[in-house]
C-alpha cells in the first residue's frame, strides 16, 4: 500500500496509528491538541489532472499552514481520498509528496480512508501547543502593528500557467517557475508561528483566501479596524517581472493560496525574531489596527474592499 511506509509512521511511543479501527494518541499534560481539517475537490481548489506529487505536498501544506497560525507543533495527520480510479503509479506518486513534507515536518499518517467518486482530498491534521498559549483571531488591538511573513501575491500570480498545465519542472521562464513552485509547494511557516505564540503576538492567521479576506476575520474577530500600507506590501521580484506593480498589488490583496501567515504584534515591543527563523522567511510590517471600521489605504484613506479569494 502506497501509505503503509516507515516515512509515514510515527515515532512517538504514546501514538498507536495505522493498523486498527482507531489511532490513538495521548494529549501530554499541559498541552492542547489543535486540530484543522481541509478538503480539497478536483477544479475547485486544484486542477483536474494535477501532477500527483505536488498535489500530495500541497494538500498537506494548505493543511500544516493552519496549525502553523495557531503557533502549533505538527504531530499528526489522517487522509481521507476519493478516487475515481485506483492508479498504483498516481497513489505512489502522491504518496511521495506527502512524505517529502511530513518527514521534514514531523507528521505521521495515522489513519484515513479511501472511497469511489470524484477525485477529492481531505485532510485533518493535529497539533500540540502550550495550554492557553494558542494565537487566535480575536486578540488584536487598537495600534498593535500588522506583519505578514515572506512575499504576497505570488499563487495568484501562478494561476494562468497554471491553467495552461504548467508545472516548475516543465516552464522554461524563471520568473514564472518561481511563481508556480510557490503555487505548488507552499512554505507552512511553523517556526514562525510558534515563536509569535510562545513571545507575545497578539493575533494570526494563515492568508489563504487573499490578504484583505483573511485580515477581515481577525477585524472582526477583535472588533477592530485596519489601515494598510500598500507601498510597503511584500512583492516578490518575480511577480512584479511577470504581473508589474498594480495587477501584483491587486494579488498581494486580493490573490489566495499564498499561505503565508498574517499577525499583529503590540507597537511598543522590538520585533527581534532569532536567526534561524529570520533565514527561513522575512517579514514586513504592512499597518496597524486601528478603532475604525474595515480596511483602508493608509495613503488616501480609501477603503479596501475585503472581498475572499475563491480558490481555482
Amino acid at each position: 500500500m502506497s501509505f503503509d511506509r516507515p516515512e509515514l509512521q510515527s515515532s512517538r511511543p504514546d501514538v498507536l496509528g495505522i493498523g486498527d479501527d482507531c489511532a490513538l494518541l495521548s494529549v501530554p499534560q499541559g498541552m492542547q491538541l489543535a486540530q484543522s481539517l481541509d478538503t480539497l475537490v478536483s477544479g475547485v481548489h486544484f486542477p483536474e489532472h494535477c501532477d500527483p506529487f505536488l498535489l500530495g505536498y500541497r494538500a498537506l501544506a494548505t493543511n500544516i499552514s493552519d496549525i502553523a497560525a495557531m503557533g502549533a507543533e505538527p504531530h499528526s495527520f489522517t487522509l481521507g481520498l476519493t478516487l475515481p480510479e485506483s492508479d498504483t503509479d498516481w497513489l505512489q506518486a502522491f504518496s511521495d509528496g506527502l512524505v517529502a513534507l511530513a518527514q521534514p515536518s514531523g507528521l505521521a499518517l495515522i489513519g484515513g480512508d479511501t472511497t469511489r467518486g470524484p477525485l477529492t482530498i481531505s485532510i485533518q491534521v493535529q497539533g500540540l501547543i502550550p495550554s492557553g498559549q494558542a494565537l487566535r483571531r480575536n486578540g488584536a488591538k487598537v495600534g498593535d502593528l500588522i506583519y505578514v511573513s515572506g512575499s504576497l501575491g505570488d499563487a495568484a500570480g501562478a494561476l494562468p500557467a497554471v491553467l495552461e498545465g504548467l508545472y516548475p519542472q516543465n516552464c522554461e521562464d524563471t520568473s514564472v517557475q518561481y511563481l508556480l513552485q510557490r503555487y505548488y509547494q507552499p512554505s507552512p511557516r511553523v517556526k514562525l508561528g510558534q515563536w509569535l505564540a510562545a513571545n507575545g503576538a497578539t493575533s494570526a492567521l494563515d492568508v489563504s483566501d487573499g490578504l484583505l479576506g483573511d485580515l477581515g476575520h481577525t477585524l472582526k474577530a477583535s472588533q477592530a479596524g485596519a489601515e494598510l500600507n500598500l507601498e510597503q506590501l511584500p512583492l516578490s521580484p518575480q511577480l512584479l517581472n511577470v504581473a508589474g506593480k498594480q495587477k501584483a498589488q491587486s494579488y498581494a490583496l486580493s490573490g489566495g493560496d499564498d499561505y503565508e501567515l498574517c499577525f499583529t504584534w503590540p507597537a511598543h515591543k522590538t520585533l527581534e525574531l532569532p536567526e534561524a527563523i529570520r533565514a527561513e522567511c522575512s517579514v514586513t510590517c504592512i499597518g496597524r489596527i486601528t478603532d475604525a471600521d474595515g480596511i483602508c489605504d493608509s495613503a488616501t484613506g480609501q477603503p479596501l474592499s475585503a472581498a475572499a479569494y475563491r480558490h481555482f
